[in-house]
């Protein structure tokens, strides 16, 4: 049963094994309209469930990150593959740094599909598509992931 960290935060784990469990991290970021402080607090809450996770455990930290990232990985190539959308914005940057702190790679970058299977929100003012949702996991555990897509118009 998932537990409630926060508002914003939840976890649950899910044993894979006898010796093997994964932790499930879902998040609903800040928007970039809110205080630089809610912000903050909200990574540096993220910051201190993820210290708790035993490295042994498998990691996946998913949700609504309200922010973009980029495709520009030439300053973060250990966190991000070649396939992102659009330009980094404050929110970004920040997901990205807690990112390289604990070694986690965001999978939505790793691969190369229609911009549809990476892209599930419009803004709709500008009419652009963007990538604000994301699955994270621990860098050394990539090669357990095929593929990443975003689906469009999910009504849940």
């Amino acid at each position: 049963m998932p537990r409630p960290v926060s508002d914003r935060i939840m976890m649950m784990r899910l044993p894979l094994s006898k010796d093997n469990v994964a932790k499930i991290i879902g998040v609903n970021a800040p928007t970039m309209t809110n205080p630089d402080e809610n912000k903050e607090a909200f990574y540096k809450q993220l910051a201190s469930v993820l210290i708790g996770i035993p490295r042994t455990d498998k990691l996946l930290l998913i949700g609504d990150f309200n922010e973009r990232i980029g495709r520009d990985n030439n300053n973060w190539p250990l966190v991000m593959g070649k396939h992102g959308i659009g330009k980094c914005n404050s929110n970004g940057e920040l997901l990205l740094a807690l990112c390289s702190e604990f070694e986690l790679i965001v999978t939505n970058t790793m691969f190369k599909q229609k911009d549809e299977r990476k892209t599930p929100w419009m803004q709709s003012r500008s009419g652009h598509w963007h990538m604000i949702d994301f699955i994270i996991m621990r860098c050394l555990d990539q090669m357990d992931i095929y593929s990443t897509r975003a689906m469009r118009g999910a009504n849940c």
